[in-house]
């Protein structure tokens, strides 16, 4: 009798919700994504957020993998007389390297000298910020909007902006697998310690011997 697909729960902590999906196992679920649009949950802000399933056992959660502002929302936010900032770079936080899209817009319309204060100021205060954070805590903060927050009042004293948001966040590279091999290697230089350990006692044995003649 052939297996049927049915209905595993896939737990999101990033949004506090649940989705299911259709498999024959909850192995089969590792690995795939799912791409959920926020907009509803976040009160008419879009971003969509694209996670990745990882199941073990009997249990399976999404992590956050990219997080997109949806363009028609800042097509919304465009104005005549503004300017607007943008830039893209890589950052490292605790356990991975990210690539981060910040985009402003200015109030009025200013001059290349005040775009170019703005950019670094915001490349300086994110790698600041990030640095010593989780990358879920970093997708985290910017879907509750506290990383935006914070980053438009360090740029309000250069000049004051009307929208301050993050227009890409994206996983480049995890640093658990580095971690895992740094582990290993410890391990195994451990093992070839202690393996050397006997050789080194009965060095000492056949000295005490020769002595003893």
């Amino acid at each position: 009798m052939p297996l049927k697909k049915k209905f595993f729960e896939v737990e999101i902590p990033l949004t506090n919700s649940s989705v299911e999906l259709l498999a024959y196992n909850m192995h089969e679920l590792n690995n795939r994504t799912i791409k959920l649009d926020l907009t509803r949950q976040l009160r008419g802000k879009s971003i969509e957020v694209v996670f990745k399933v990882n199941a073990e056992k009997e249990k399976a959660v999404a992590d956050p993998i990219r997080l997109t502002l949806l363009p028609f929302f800042i097509r919304r936010m465009l104005r005549n007389n503004i300017s607007y900032v943008e830039d893209s770079f890589s950052i490292e936080c605790e356990d991975a390297s990210l690539r981060i899209k910040p985009f402003f817009i200015t109030r009025k319309r200013v001059s290349r000298r005040v775009r170019k204060a703005l950019r670094e100021e915001a490349k300086n205060w994110l790698i600041d910020y990030i640095k010593n954070k989780f990358y879920k805590e970093v997708f985290s903060d910017i879907v509750g909007n506290r990383l935006q927050k914070s980053l438009s009042l360090k740029m309000k004293k250069i000049y004051p902006l009307a929208l301050c948001e993050i227009r890409i966040l994206k996983i480049e590279k995890l640093k658990e697998q580095e971690k895992l091999k740094v582990t290993t290697e410890k391990v195994e230089g451990k093992e070839e310690k202690t393996k050397g350990e006997p050789k080194r006692e009965e060095d000492a044995e056949k000295q005490d011997e020769t002595a003893n003649q």
